[in-house]
């Protein structure tokens, strides 16, 4: 009898069950009162069998399921439309302070009344315009309510002023020689970076990473925040041209791009995607300056439960969005919370999985474990296959999309940008499944969507609109409470700890020049990439002529250099060497390592936060249940975690996964 894929990982993972349960014994349990540095050693340990043992009777026992279930009821349900909604409100919650109840009202009104359930633009208006007077007469006028009148109309504006002159600050640090030359260094390897497929944002900021040491805390951030929201430009141009998403946020633009170029119209294709992605990582940065000061604000009032909850909450979102079993999953996560364990403890200072090596007392680099997982993983993979790439043989010209593009672009790019920006912020959310569903939005908003797939214009406006506008608010969760929301901002949060920054609420007031500085350089940087994109198209086009098998070697070679950078030490090549074949591996037997990632980011502010909330409740567990912003964190998790038992959930699980893969 052949040993099956799912029995054998399930048996491995039994084994480093066992393992980190027993090294969370020797390491002293403690008391509730006082946990001890194996303390959230052992508890992992326990959940990683139970999940293990789970995967492993699954695996014994596989057999065809049952399509239907309770979650038929939920037939038909329109997501897409749900999440809009969802969005819209959401996005009135954040800006009604400042332009006020009647104009923030009217304007969702209108929009919902001609977007949801269209109607026609004289019902829309008079609609929007009688229920908001309404609303303000019988609330204000009636009953007395307090309702926001608006920045513009506030005796008070020293909030307004202070976020003004704020950005005046950052505009001074952005517009310094050297921070405009790494800004510009940033964006055009972004761009580069999406344009060859095989590489990513994430092997490039890793490769980076360790150039950045010699030079100022502004420009390196400045230059990695480039190379991310750059590579978003550069992945619609492959998509367009060669049928080859760039990255995998511009997956779903190969759809109508690819056929647009076949039938001619290469350019205005291109040209909506960077004008497209130009407005929408604009609109994202203006909602970070907006959202930011006041997220932080009460970022403050987080304690240690609020906090652990949190990244509990981001953590399972990121196992619910992977792909395939939430079991795997959810073992990577716990892999990657006891590989952030490795070194001394930072409470009790005692050595933790050290095994008496030097090199791990201050633990595993991320810089050796994200290049090996993500670089030198994807490598391997890459030398299994071959990509052909047939280069649309066109002149690309008329890069100005018509008047007729713009008309079918317009609806596209608002709801893409507000889509994107909302669900960015998301733990697990990010540009990739933000685009996809701008996508099923608009061909579902649609009159004619028999179009899409054949060369819409709307099918590129939104989902490159989407993906843009949510790789800048992926930032806003990063600067403001210090969590990353995908793993790409945290390779970013090891470059603000690598550069003795450590971003979250107080970092507005402790390093002010950094954060407007970063802020302020987005602007500079979108508009940068719009000047790039639209004139080296030719260039990139002869780019992606150059063949897999000259690249890698040249990739490899940066890996290894980048990797001895960081510590000049050769057992940082052997362990991103080492954890390349695990990546490698992973892929093989179905494990993702983006939860991975993530968790062992996260892995030792989760276990402190632990700690100290045990320690200031004397151990009563209920201090969590107790805070209100903890227990609603953590009975989302809780959903999120059983909500695959329901069919139709996990339906559009592994629909969203599979999309984002």
């Amino acid at each position: 009898m052949r040993l099956r894929a799912d029995t054998f990982t399930a048996l491995i993972a039994l084994g480093i069950s066992a393992f980190i349960l027993l090294q969370g014994r020797e390491l002293g349990l403690g008391r509730p009162n006082d946990p001890g540095s194996g303390f959230i050693l052992f508890w992992t340990g326990i959940i990683m069998t139970g999940l293990s043992a789970v995967l492993l009777v699954q695996s014994l026992r596989a057999r065809a399921e049952d399509s239907s279930g309770l979650g038929d009821a939920f037939a038909g349900l329109r997501w897409g439309k749900v999440l809009y909604v969802m969005a819209l409100m959401l996005l009135y919650a954040a800006v009604v302070e400042y332009s006020g109840f009647i104009l923030s009202t009217a304007v969702l009104l209108l929009v919902l009344f001609k977007t949801v359930e269209p109607q026609s633009w004289r019902v829309a208006i008079l609609g929007s315009a009688l229920t908001t007077l309404g609303a303000w007469a019988v609330f204000v006028a009636w009953l007395g309510t307090q309702l926001p009148v608006g920045i513009l109309f506030l005796p008070d504006r020293a909030r307004t002023m202070d976020v003004f002159n704020s950005l005046w600050l950052g505009l001074g640090v952005a517009m310094q020689p050297m921070n405009l030359l790494f800004c510009f260094a940033g964006v055009f390897i972004g761009t580069l970076i999406g344009v060859l497929p095989g590489i990513g944002p994430v092997a490039a900021m890793s490769l980076l990473l360790p150039i950045t040491f010699n030079i100022t805390p502004e420009a390196a951030i400045i230059m990695l925040s480039g190379i991310y929201y750059g590579s978003m430009y550069g992945g619609s141009t492959t998509a367009i041209l060669v049928n080859i998403p760039g990255e995998a946020a511009s997956v779903v633009t190969c759809l109508d791009g690819y056929q647009m170029a076949r039938q001619g119209r290469a350019g205005p294709a291109l040209g909506m995607a960077a004008i497209g992605s130009f407005i929408a990582g604009t609109l994202a940065v203006v909602g970070l300056m907006l959202l930011a000061p006041t997220l932080a604000r009460v970022a403050v009032k987080f304690g240690p439960a609020e906090y652990f909850s949190l990244m509990v909450l981001g953590l399972t979102i990121l196992v619910w969005l992977s792909q395939g079993s939430i079991i795997k999953a959810l073992i990577m996560a716990c892999l990657g919370v006891v590989l952030g364990l490795v070194g001394i403890d930072s409470i009790t200072a005692m050595p933790r999985l050290t095994f008496d090596q030097m090199q791990l007392i201050d633990g595993l680099g991320l810089v050796p474990i994200v290049m090996g997982l993500f670089g030198i993983a994807e490598i391997l993979n890459n030398l299994e296959q071959r990509l052909d790439r047939e280069v649309f043989q066109a002149n690309v010209k008329g890069l100005m999309p018509s008047r007729d593009d713009w008309k079918r672009s317009a609806g596209p790019i608002a709801r893409g940008s507000v889509m994107g920006f909302f669900l960015g912020i998301l733990p697990g959310g990010g540009a990739v499944i933000s685009s996809f569903l701008s996508y099923a939005m608009e061909k579902r908003l649609s009159k004619t969507p028999e179009r899409f797939g054949k060369g819409a214009i709307e099918g590129v406006a939104g989902p490159e609109t989407a993906n843009n506008a949510a790789a800048g608010a992926g930032f806003i969760p990063l600067l403001t409470l210090g969590i990353p929301p995908n793993v790409v901002m945290a390779l970013l949060l090891g470059a603000f700890i690598v550069h003795g920054v450590q971003p979250g609420p107080l970092m507005m007031t402790q390093n002010p020049q950094l954060f407007w500085g970063v802020v302020a350089s987005m602007y500079i940087g979108n508009a940068m990439l719009l000047v790039l994109n639209m004139p080296l198209i030719g260039l990139w086009v002869q780019l992606l002529k150059v063949p897999y098998k000259i690249l890698f070697p040249m990739i490899l070679l940066f890996c290894v250099i980048g990797a001895y950078s960081v510590s000049n030490q050769v057992f940082d090549v052997y362990l991103m060497l080492g954890f390349g074949v695990l990546g490698w591996l992973m892929k093989k037997f179905g494990f993702e390592p983006a939860p991975l990632v993530l968790a062992f980011v996260l892995g030792p502010m989760l276990e402190n936060n632990l700690r100290k909330s045990m320690i200031l409740s004397q151990g009563d567990f209920m201090m969590f249940l107790e805070r209100p912003i903890s227990a609603v964190c953590l009975a989302c998790a809780v959903l999120l975690l059983v909500s695959p038992l329901l069919p139709i959930f996990n339906k559009q699980r592994k629909q969203l996964a599979t999309e984002e893969s």
